[in-house]
């Protein structure tokens, strides 16, 4: 049995697919305005306070005070290393574990 779609002419598919992608841009529209609302929800809880409460003011002594400590913590994470490169070369003689040979099947015979 054949399908309704089946028996469409060109109008008919013509009309089918610009309603779909009409829909497809109509619903992306209304989730970019959903998204929007969303942030203008969000974004009023935060700002409740006034925003000369929320403003902090530093000195530039305090922001130096700041940033020497801040050296000087991050100083003392990493150690101390020479910065020397040694590249050391190990021969390694022939060894039936590091062979790849052994790890591949052997044909069977064929008859």
């Amino acid at each position: 049995m054949l399908s309704a779609a089946a028996n469409w002419g060109w109008s008919e598919m013509l009309w089918a697919a610009l309603i779909s992608i009409l829909l497809v841009f109509v619903v992306l529209v209304l989730l970019v305005y959903i998204m929007r609302g969303f942030s203008f929800v969000f974004s009023n809880r935060k700002a409740k306070t006034p925003a000369t409460e929320q403003r902090v003011l530093l000195h530039d002594e305090e922001i130096a005070a700041i940033a020497a400590a801040l050296r000087l913590f991050r100083g003392e994470l990493h150690d101390r290393e020479s910065e020397v490169l040694t590249i050391m070369s190990i021969k390694r003689s022939y060894s039936p574990w590091n062979s790849k040979i052994h790890g591949l099947t052997q044909m069977p015979d064929r008859k």
